[in-house]
């Protein structure tokens, strides 16, 4: 146990600055047996501490380590259990009972009597002992407790066993004194009997001299026992102050504690309000709305600007409060309970005296609206709604707190606006498209421009009917239109206008001013919606806040499509889920939704509107496809996702569509095209027709974008007119074939030569070709007939020939000797190869057209060809007839005077 306890002091208690008084080897009563230590311990430093350690030996190891600490003065009550019996059992009341079981009863004893002994110092008797032998709690004396240093002194009554069998070492001097007296002594070592029996002898001489010293000072002694006495008792007056000093110290030490606890107390409640304080704070400071907000919310103007900053104030102060995350606990107190239910009830108030208030605005802008749609009703422009969008995002800042406050609110608002607001732009739409109409068909010229249809009038009335939704918007009775028509019909091209139509007639007899005006008022249509409709999504996007999500070019228009099912019921689903925020993409969704609602009637107007120009002129649809485009192209610049670039997509896709079935009308009606067999062909309708379609074409898409239709039509066009013209020169049974070919390819020829249409080129050189080809064809063709008998003797000379037959032995043959060939050229002598000539040129002038202007052309092809066959003839009667002398009748230059004379003469 000796081992243990210096081991104990040297590891845990001496680095703690604490001395260890006494030890006990314990365990746990009731439990399996863990043997651990309790100590009794005091500090070093003052004010001295008393404490109780429980020091446990490691599981891994020969060390020990501290578990558990009691201060003395917490100890109530200790209960050895059995004051007359050996008991190991003993009990510590602290803060609650600890029952232990010592390893020895002696062991058990001392560690109680050091208790006492520490209780009596240093506690003034404050522990209560039960069940404890009287024996163990008597008083040491007060030196011994003053000479606690060492502590052995006051542990249990073995100790001073313990420090006898302490062994102690020899010092320096005392072995020195050893080795003398040894030295002194020669048999000391040899005869170790011998040595101490004289030791013994010596010291019992010398306790007799001391004997001796002593009863003769015996007068000494009791002088000095009677100073030793006066000495205790001047001890015990010492002593007794020192323990009234000690009681009053005691008592102040008391006193100190109980400050000190006062004061930790204090702190503790200082403490505790403070944070009370900072809590009352925090709900004062975020949990409460002034006055000044609760009356904006609940009678505050919401028709002034004032009054609607005013609330919107409040909306945000209330906002902030309700958004206010409570701690832990807020939530279970009455005043912030009943806080909350006043901002609930509040924003329920101002929502819903919000949302009546936007309704009957919208109903009253919407009535203020519609009373001026009579000043718009004779121009063709769209009322503007920007004052009444001015007056309306004085709330958006209100519609943002109740998009967050009152999902279901909101959603009112925005489903009441845009049926408000639908009615409203519909009947606007509709009588800015009649005006746009009525501008296109002209009142005065109404009748007019349908005068020449190609079918009945009551076809012509019932379409504009339905195009018009009645008949009393037009002047078209009857009566009227039999008068127009006959005054029309000399100068107006038929509805269904095609390039036969067109071929037949002169550029000055084509109604320009008419095309010129429609193509203004399409523009102006479109000019016109154009800002109404960004307006209005970008009024939307800001008043209910709302994301514009441009989506990739490509993909608008396939979303758009979806109208009446798909994005009306997502637009639903998106707003009624009130408890989740749409994202982005949702926001641009429900964007579109709304658009496509408010301007429901766009579409199907417009889609009116190309139908009545495509029945007024089926060639609208060039001015059409070059406006349609270009403003798609702007619109899908400026937003790709927008309402107005899905829509005019749509309607481009319908443009286009008239436009390539008016090229496939086109097409049509040139294989369907029949010819007067009984006059000239010359220049076919269609071929003219192409020319001034190419042409009109060519001066609307001059400044287009994309022309990219406009040449896949050039290509159908152009293979349709080569096609239809071989056709026609096929079936011609009064101008010859060649020649029909001929004039209709120089027109074209020379018409790509003046367009410089590039994606025609290759076509331009094909019809140069073909003119080319046909024109060689038919001077070779017509230029057999004067000279026919001539002809045919030297086409039997070039057979011969070409049987192998020597040229200079052709001469030989009986049917092509020199008779025969004297014969044949009498036969045509010069006035009769003028009169030949003659004759040809009236032939020739018969078959040519007057509009391609072609004779003299053609008369000088001629005539190269006929100086070329002369040259010719007179080069195989060279070859064939040497030396024999035979010549034509007529030199070159009588041909040249006779082709010069005959052109002249005509």
């Amino acid at each position: 146990m000796t081992a243990i306890k210096h081991a104990l002091q040297r590891d845990i208690f001496t680095p703690n600055d604490e001395r260890l008084l006494s030890i006990v080897n314990v365990c746990k009563a009731g439990k399996k047996k863990k043997n651990c230590f309790l100590c009794a311990t005091v500090t070093t430093e003052r004010p001295v501490q008393v404490n109780v350690v429980k020091v446990k030996k490691s599981d891994k190891g020969d060390f020990y380590k501290r578990q558990t600490a009691w201060a003395l003065r917490d100890l109530a009550v200790v209960d050895a259990k059995d004051a007359n019996k050996e008991n190991p059992e003993f009990d510590l009341h602290f803060e609650k009972v600890y029952k232990w079981v010592a390893s020895s009863t002696a062991e058990k004893n001392a560690f109680i009597s050091c208790i006492w002994k520490l209780n009596q110092r240093y506690l003034r008797k404050k522990i209560e002992f039960v069940n404890v032998s009287s024996q163990l709690l008597e008083e040491l004396p007060k030196v011994a407790e003053e000479s606690v240093p060492s502590g052995e002194n006051q542990s249990a009554a073995g100790g001073d066993e313990e420090s006898l069998d302490e062994y102690q070492e020899l010092n320096a001097r005392e072995e020195q004194d050893i080795e003398i007296m040894m030295d002194g002594c020669e048999y000391a070592i040899s005869n170790a009997e011998a040595f101490a029996e004289k030791l013994s002898s010596e010291l019992q001489v010398l306790d007799g001299a001391n004997i001796q010293s002593i009863m003769a000072s015996e007068k000494q002694v009791n002088i000095l026992m009677q100073l030793l006495d006066d000495a205790l008792k001047e001890v015990d007056k010492i002593e007794h102050k020192l323990s009234s000093y000690e009681e009053m110290l005691q008592s102040v030490k008391e006193q100190m504690d109980h400050i000190s606890q006062s004061n930790d107390l204090i702190q503790l409640s200082n403490t505790n309000n403070m944070k009370l304080l900072e809590e009352i704070e925090f709900l004062v400071n975020y949990l409460d709305l002034s006055k000044g907000h609760i009356k904006a919310l609940t009678d505050g103007d919401l028709s002034s600007s004032k009054g609607i900053e005013a609330c919107t104030n409040a909306a945000e102060a209330l906002l902030q409060c309700m958004n206010v995350v409570l701690r832990p606990g807020h939530d279970q107190l009455q005043a912030v309970q009943q806080q909350q239910q006043q901002f609930k009830d509040l924003r329920e108030q101002f929502a819903r005296r919000l949302a009546n208030h936007l309704n009957n605005v919208f109903v009253q802008q919407g009535h203020d609206q519609s009373s001026t749609l009579a000043q718009h009703s004779a121009e063709l422009t769209l009322p503007k709604h920007l004052p009444f969008h001015r007056d309306l995002l004085r709330y958006s800042k209100l519609m943002e707190w109740l998009k967050n406050t009152d999902r279901e609110k909101y959603d009112g608002l925005n489903k009441n606006y845009v049926d408000y607001i639908s009615r409203l732009y519909e009947r606007e739409i509709k009588e800015f498209f009649e005006v746009a109409k009525i501008k296109m068909t002209g009142t005065s010229k109404e009748g007019k421009k349908f005068a020449t249809l190609p079918r009945k009038e009551t076809a012509v009335k019932q379409d504009l009917e339905s195009l018009h939704g009645s008949s009393g918007k037009l002047t078209g009775s009857t009566s009227s239109l039999n008068k127009l028509s006959v005054q029309g019909s000399g100068n107006r091209r038929s509805q269904s206008s095609s390039l036969l139509d067109m071929g037949n007639m002169s550029a000055s007899d084509l109604d320009v001013a008419d095309r010129t005006k429609f193509d203004k008022i399409f523009e102006q249509v479109l000019s016109e919606l154009e800002p109404l409709c960004l307006a209005e999504q970008d009024f939307i996007s800001k008043f209910f806040k709302l994301q514009q999500n441009p989506a990739l070019p490509g993909s608008v228009v396939a979303d758009s499509t979806e109208i009446d099912g798909g994005l009306l019921s997502r637009q639903h689903n998106l707003l009624g889920d009130r408890h989740s925020v749409p994202s982005e993409k949702e926001e641009a969704s429900i964007i579109r939704a709304m658009m496509i609602k408010v301007f429901r009637c766009i579409e199907s107007e417009l889609n009116n509107l190309i139908s009545l120009g495509d029945k007024i002129d089926s060639f609208n649809s060039l001015y059409m496809l070059v406006k349609m485009s270009h403003h798609v192209w702007t619109a899908e610049n400026v937003d790709p996702a927008s309402y107005l670039s899905t829509t005019l997509g749509n309607v481009l896709v319908t443009v286009k569509r008239n436009f390539d079935k008016c090229i496939l009308n086109q097409v049509k009606q040139m294989e369907e095209v029949k010819i007067s067999k009984k006059s000239k062909v010359g220049i076919l309708p269609f071929v003219s027709g192409f020319e001034e379609f190419a042409e009109l074409a060519e001066s609307i898409f001059r400044i287009a974008e994309r022309r990219g239709d406009l040449d896949k039509a050039y290509t159908k066009l152009i293979r349709a007119v080569y096609n239809n013209v071989e056709k026609v020169a096929n079936e011609s049974q009064k101008t010859p074939r060649d020649v029909v070919m001929m004039e209709n390819f120089h027109h074209i020829f020379s018409t790509l030569s003046r367009l410089k249409i590039a994606c025609l080129e290759t076509e331009r050189r094909e019809a140069k070709h073909k003119y080319t080809e046909h024109l060689q064809s038919y001077v070779i063709y017509s230029l057999g007939q004067p000279l026919e008998k001539l002809n045919h003797f030297f086409e039997g000379i070039e057979a011969r020939v070409a049987q192998g037959i020597r040229e200079d032995e052709v001469s030989y043959q009986l049917a092509f000797n020199k008779q025969e060939l004297r014969k044949v050229i009498k036969e045509y002598p010069g006035k009769e190869v003028k009169k030949g000539l003659d004759n040809l040129y009236k032939k020739v002038d018969k078959h040519l057209c007057e509009e391609e202007n072609l004779l003299q052309v053609m008369w000088h092809s001629m005539q190269d060809e006929f100086i070329r066959q002369y040259k010719h003839f007179e080069g195989l009667i060279g070859r064939c007839y040497p030396g024999s002398g035979i010549t034509m009748e007529f030199t070159i230059q009588d041909i040249l005077e006779y082709f010069s004379s005959i052109a002249q003469s005509h």
